[in-house]
């Protein structure tokens, strides 16, 4: 399973030791102190990666430490700075103080760098502490201690599409059908009770990031079943696959239950509700063959959608409208125009 949020422990370098060394010559009977100032320890940076579409890698590396500078040493050497430790993440990320909460910074373009972690300082040797009256300084510092935190790592945007629809649509039969998730299916609500997120892949090394959002019920903008965590999810897509079952086990007409979701994203947010939505009718595979056109045409009716905006229609089951609802998915997604052979006449 792809995560949308990772807790990570970062440590800088400690700055290394500055020297107390004296010069010790044969030709030279009284030399002056020698230590050289120690290196800097190697910064915690967060840099932006395009290439990145989630925080998985953290589960198993959440521990990321940079080295320490290298110690003074005699005839004035200066040790060496540590390397600095990049940490790549996705764009989109949010960065907070794990123990405060503190905003720490926000990761929204590609390269773009934040340190987290300063490295200590490095100690001076005690070559720095000579002057005309103290000949001979013995003293030096040691390197300046290293910045430890723990850090709560938020995307902002999860995926590319983010399924809506109520309980029991078919998200997860779905995502399972179209993407190399593995989600939870069951015939009861809220099988999915956190982001499932997977990833279709298309001819011509194309993909897209599909996010199955756990199904909401009237009432979610107010908080009803898990709502609010639930629309905080769906904010974080770039657009919404609204899915209606042609055929709900429960009684409950296909028409009113899209209009309770257009409510719902409404009410928790009318930026939410405006963002671009591809309509899908599932099922279709429950509904007898010589009632499925008018049944069709009578849902789209119902539900307001105009020429040209047509839904798409599918069955998990049998693979029926995948291939064409993932072609849709990806030209809203990027702008581009859905491949002929695979939009509905």
């Amino acid at each position: 399973m792809l995560v949308d949020e990772a807790i990570i422990h970062v440590r800088s370098g400690r700055g290394g030791n500055g020297a107390s060394l004296f010069r010790r010559e044969k030709s030279i009977m009284k030399g002056g102190p020698d230590g050289g100032d120690g290196g800097r320890g190697g910064h915690v940076i967060l840099v932006g990666d395009s290439h990145l579409d989630t925080l998985v890698e953290f589960q198993h590396r959440p521990h990321l430490f940079a080295k320490s500078g290298e110690n003074g040493s005699r005839k004035k050497s200066h040790g060496a700075d540590a390397p600095d430790l990049f940490v790549k993440v996705p764009l989109g990320s949010i960065v907070h103080d794990a123990e405060t909460d503190e905003f720490v910074c926000e990761i929204l373009e590609e390269g773009q760098q934040h340190v987290v972690a300063q490295g200590g300082r490095g100690g001076w040797g005690n070559d720095r502490f000579k002057t005309s009256t103290h000949q001979a300084p013995t003293e030096s510092e040691p390197g300046g201690e290293p910045v430890e935190r723990t850090l709560r790592i938020e995307l902002k945007l999860i995926a590319d599409i983010g399924f809506v629809g109520m309980p029991n649509a078919g998200k997860s039969t779905l995502l399972g059908k179209s993407s190399r998730a593995n989600a939870k299916v069951g015939d009861y609500p809220f099988t999915t009770r956190t982001p499932q997120l997977g990833i279709a892949e298309l001819p011509g090394d194309r993909r897209i990031v599909l996010a199955d959002i756990p199904g909401l019920i009237e009432g979610a903008s107010e908080g009803a079943g898990l709502g609010h965590d639930f629309l905080r999810h769906i904010e974080r897509t770039k657009a919404i696959m609204h899915l209606v079952d042609l055929a709900p086990l429960d009684g409950s007409k296909p028409a009113e239950n899209y209009r309770t979701i257009r409510a719902e994203l409404h009410a928790f947010s009318p930026a939410l509700a405006e963002k671009p939505e591809l309509v899908v009718f599932t099922k279709i595979d429950l509904v007898p063959e010589e009632e499925r056109a008018k049944r069709i045409r009578r849902l789209a009716t119902e539900i307001g959608l105009g020429k040209g905006e047509e839904p798409v229609v599918i069955s998990s089951a049998t693979g029926e409208g995948i291939r064409e609802l993932l072609e849709r998915a990806y030209a809203m997604v990027k702008g581009t125009e859905a491949p002929t052979e695979w939009r509905r006449v």
